[in-house]
């Protein structure tokens, strides 16, 4: 026993001898990561966190500079708060930085990250891009729709005018209109509108949608610490398995009616676009096969991406116009110039309406719906600037800092759409001063919908209505908190009155 011990002790000095001469022969080269504050154990920079991350993010990196370390838990992150810094993540090495993390949200609420949003960089989402590019979200389809979001509008006003006078909440009326314009586009019928045949109640389906953005968002303690993972202990995790059987019952009901649908040719007289992924799936050419549950991800992807962004811009935008009535005056001032007072206004129309337009960049430069954008991974070890960043290191650009870095806007935290109406920059990822939709391979496929909607719909609400807040209350009084999630609406959503400012007879002809 006493020669198994010396014999075990000898070999465990060798073996530190043996490192120690490797070590002295072959030095492993000193990294320089980015500055950053000092982690604790365990939780790293956690404590650091607040409930709304950007900002906390934000007052870090005026100390620490515009890449900047962080650790949540166990796990390294790196943040870009600059333009340049912006540059080099979503362009120069956006290849690099192509992948994305692995979270609770994205296993319990994508189908195992089968989506387009959060699933990694290869031949699967490289197939999921090819199609939003060139069938989903092509320039065609989109202009082939455009009759459902005029419809969609048209209904939209006609419920605002049966409410004038009344106070309302315009975030309920601004989903519904996403909800319909997207369901019928993605879905082929308005799903939510209150049928017995559908499979939720509007009501529900919207309460689904809040909770699928509050969830892909939060900071879950158990992704960035694995091994109380199991515990649940904020019980986020229990909240993504019940919502993603939700979602899975609503969205296999609706497969189920499309593929009923289509073995019925006479019964089946246009395309939506569960119609075309599901004729993917039966292509037999693709690189990766789509199996069902993919089309299940991507279906309820364009649902959710489609939504949410959209109404969730313009219940900001009233809410900054009714704050400051100047902007509203002259918006109204240019509709009234171009469009006139005896129709409404199409989506032909925006190009001519330079202050509306004004007004969404502005919109999404103040409050952009993802301020952090959706986190990248580092694909391999790089180096960026002077920096190391080692591969498996999880990345976020906060545009919310750069859209109000005080050297490239003027009063950076005021609202000023006037300020759009000198520069010549656009919301689709190559000016990287605004990036609301971000930039690169992983830039948001269905931006160009989006935007349509926002500017058709905010145009038609300025254009249609004059706006109030109700009772007494002040402009200054109006809460603009807001909350954290996948997008960032307000805290405390916009209650107004809505009265006609057009002849009446255009509200029953929409």
């Amino acid at each position: 026993m006493e020669n198994q011990i010396i014999a075990i002790s000898l070999l465990l000095i060798l073996t530190l001898l043996t490192l120690h001469i490797l070590k002295k022969l072959f030095p492993q080269k000193k990294l320089n990561p980015p500055p950053g504050p000092k982690p604790w154990p365990v939780i790293g920079n956690l404590n650091l966190i607040g409930p709304l991350p950007h900002r906390s993010i934000h007052q870090l990196s005026l100390q620490y500079g515009p890449v900047m370390l962080l650790k949540f838990g166990s796990f390294p992150v790196v943040v870009g708060s600059s333009v340049d810094a912006a540059k080099i993540f979503l362009k120069t090495m956006d290849l690099t930085f192509a992948s994305r993390p692995k979270t609770s949200a994205g296993k319990y609420l994508t189908y195992n990250y089968s989506d387009i949003t959060w699933s990694d960089y290869g031949p699967h989402w490289r197939q999921a891009r090819k199609m939003c590019l060139m069938e989903l979200f092509s320039a065609r389809r989109i202009d082939s729709y455009e009759y459902i979001r005029a419809e969609e509008t048209g209904s939209l006003v006609k419920e605002i005018f049966g409410l004038s006078g009344r106070a309302f909440l315009v975030k309920d009326s601004l989903s519904t209109l996403s909800l319909n314009v997207i369901s019928r586009m993605v879905l082929g019928r308005r799903y939510m509108d209150g049928r017995e045949s559908a499979a939720v109640s509007p009501e529900e389906f919207k309460k689904m949608l809040d909770e699928l953005f509050f969830l892909g968002g939060v900071f879950n303690i158990g992704d960035m610490i694995p091994y109380i993972n199991f515990l649940d202990l904020q019980g986020y995790v229990k909240r993504m398995k019940v919502l993603s059987e939700k979602f899975d019952r609503f969205l296999e009901r609706v497969l189920n009616e499309h593929e009923v649908r289509r073995q019925d040719a006479t019964d089946h007289p246009s395309r939506d676009m569960v119609d075309v992924l599901l004729e993917f799936a039966e292509d037999p050419t693709l690189e990766v096969k789509l199996e069902r549950h993919m089309v299940k991800a991507f279906t309820q992807d364009m649902l959710a991406g489609g939504t949410e962004s959209s109404a969730v811009t313009v219940e900001w935008a009233m809410s900054e116009l009714l704050k400051k009535h100047e902007f509203f005056k002259k918006a109204t001032e240019e509709l009234d110039r171009v469009i006139g007072q005896n129709r409404w206004v199409t989506e032909k129309d925006i190009p001519s309406l330079p202050y509306v337009e004004a007004i969404v960049k502005e919109i999404m430069r103040l409050h952009p719906v993802a301020p952090m954008l959706v986190p990248r991974l580092a694909r391999e070890d790089c180096k960026v600037g002077e920096y190391d960043i080692k591969k498996g290191t999880q990345v976020f650009v906060n545009t919310w800092t750069i859209h109000r870095d005080p050297s490239i806007w003027e009063n950076p935290n005021e609202f000023y759409p006037d300020r759009f109406l000198r520069k010549n920059i656009d919301v689709k990822g190559q000016d990287f001063e605004l990036l609301p939709f971000g930039s690169g391979r992983r830039m948001c496929p269905g931006y160009a919908l989006g935007l349509k909607v926002i500017q058709s719909s905010l145009a038609n609400l300025l254009h249609g209505f004059n706006w109030s807040l109700p009772g007494d209350m002040k402009p200054e009084e109006l809460n603009m908190e807001e909350t954290f999630g996948l997008s960032t609406p307000k805290k405390f959503p916009l209650i107004t009155i809505a009265q006609p400012r057009l002849p009446l007879h255009l509200y029953n002809s929409m």
